[in-house]
């Protein structure tokens, strides 16, 4: 391994067993581990020779009294150093303790290998957009139904019925988008509504998986295969017979892997890694893509994976979602343990509205529940978004270069301009009240709650307005 390559991984746990059963598994992935007992020796290293090259922090037991202050000393050391924790399986709380004293993210003990290599993957190896870690709030949220799914936006509720119909078959699925945009939900969408519901659910995350293990992971392997296989391994394909495979970022499969996937899709068949014979699966793919399938993909793969393309939209092209996204996105996270029930205020609604949101729903949710877990109030107000706002209002000048600031964030919001949906899930258009309502929401957050303004745009008196709002239900208030 290059010298600019070399990675560390910074293990703070008492129990040496514990350190070297973290440290083999890492190793699997190209990692090399550094282990302490202590925070104290942790921060040590941190301020060592291999320091800077420590990309991430794993810390093998959640204390309640302690954990909070190792997570602060770590920090002062490094602010941007992602730091993982190992909270007991079913315990919601320490989670959201760990993620409250600022960790990146969470594992589930015990901690399966692949989902330890798909974590330091993701916060380590690849930066969420908007600076955005890794999504604690998917960890929690149960899978919804296709019904279940938040939005009235016509290219949403079309990918919706591509979905739906693509549930009762049994062919290979592609779903498209960028990242953020709900690809995973919809593949379990589809997996619930399917006949295979009763069945299991794997997903492999082809990104986080590195090429000289990935036939391994997919297809298994027998004793001796290569070498460090001591044991025999069942793939992916076998552990997902008789249910489905998830196939996250399907492009970055190695050209060999993608050659003997669409022979295993054609026969049914999976030849471990070593081994003479083979075994039959009745396994669904889906695979998601951030983008179309290159070029240069496997064209038979390619053919059998995009008989079916789910193509998801970006949130920027259905800002008017935000609202009905945003109240139920809040309503599951505050429905967790140790996260109080929280409203959320039109003014805030404005100022997500406004915003671009590279990460899609993703990092909306992210946004929300991180806004959830520190607010100190009864609803969540634009002040808790300061963020948000600050980048949206950036965004705004930065797009018109040489031009004044005041013309510059008028022509981005015309630009970028939320829009107002007029169709229901159904297909039929929403009622007057309810468009109505978007409008006024959408001219309080634009407007920044001035309702003189936000009156004398509409082309309405002051308590014209304000009998809307009554009427509407609309709360301006915190």
């Amino acid at each position: 391994m290059r010298a600019d390559t070399i990675r560390f991984l910074l293990l703070v746990d008492a129990d040496p067993a514990e350190r070297r059963l973290v440290a083999a598994t890492a190793t699997r992935a190209g990692w090399n581990t550094l282990g302490s007992p202590t925070v104290t020796e942790a921060t040590e290293l941190l301020g060592g020779p291999n320091g800077h090259e420590i990309r991430a922090v794993l810390i093998g037991r959640w204390d309640p009294v302690a954990g909070p202050a190792m997570v602060r000393a770590l920090r002062a050391d490094r602010p941007g150093l992602p730091i993982l924790v190992l909270a007991e399986n079913g315990s919601v709380g320490q989670a959201v303790e760990a993620m409250r004293a600022g960790a990146s993210d969470f594992l589930v003990r015990p901690v399966a290998p692949e989902r330890l290599m798909e974590a330091l993957a993701v916060n380590a190896d690849r930066r969420r957009a908007a600076g955005e870690l890794a999504p604690l709030s998917e960890k929690l949220a149960p899978t919804l139904s296709l019904d279940e799914l938040v939005g009235a936006a016509p290219e949403f509720r079309s990918a919706l019925a591509v979905a739906a119909k693509a549930a009762r078959s049994r062919l290979p699925l592609l779903i498209v988008g960028e990242a953020g945009t709900g690809k995973e939900t919809i593949a379990r969408a589809v997996h619930s509504a399917s006949p295979r519901a009763r069945g299991p659910f794997v997903a492999l995350d082809c990104r986080a998986i590195p090429a000289n293990i990935i036939d391994s992971e997919l297809f298994g392997h027998v004793a001796g295969a290569f070498p460090g296989a001591f044991a025999e391994r069942v793939g992916k394909l076998v552990e997902a017979d008789g249910g489905t495979l998830l196939l996250d970022e399907v492009a970055d499969l190695p050209p060999a892997t993608q050659r003997a996937l669409d022979r295993v899709l054609a026969t049914g068949e999976v030849r471990p890694v070593g081994c003479n014979g083979s075994n039959s699966v009745d396994v669904r793919v889906i695979a998601t893509a951030s983008k179309p399938l290159p070029d240069n993909f496997d064209p038979g793969l390619a053919e059998r994976l995009g008989g079916t393309v789910v193509t998801m939209p970006g949130l920027r092209e259905r800002s008017g979602d935000i609202p009905a996204l945003a109240r139920h996105i809040l309503a599951r996270h505050t429905g967790q343990p140790g996260i109080r029930p929280l409203s959320i205020g039109e003014d805030a609604l404005g100022v997500l509205m406004g915003y671009g949101w590279p990460g899609n729903v993703r990092q909306l949710s992210n946004v929300l529940f991180r806004a959830a877990l520190q607010c100190q109030g009864a609803a969540l107000t634009a002040e808790d978004f300061p963020h948000i706002a600050l980048q949206s209002r950036f965004s705004n000048r930065a797009s018109d270069g040489a031009r004044d600031i005041g013309q510059a964030a008028a022509s981005a919001a015309l630009a970028n301009a939320p829009s107002i949906t007029l169709w229901r899930s159904d297909g039929h258009l929403r009622s007057m009240e309810e468009i109505e309502a978007d409008l006024i929401r959408l001219a309080i957050g634009h407007y920044r709650g001035k309702m003189t303004e936000v009156a004398r745009r509409l082309g309405i008196g002051r308590s014209t307005l304000y009998r809307k709002l009554a009427e509407l239900g609309i709360d301006t208030g915190p």
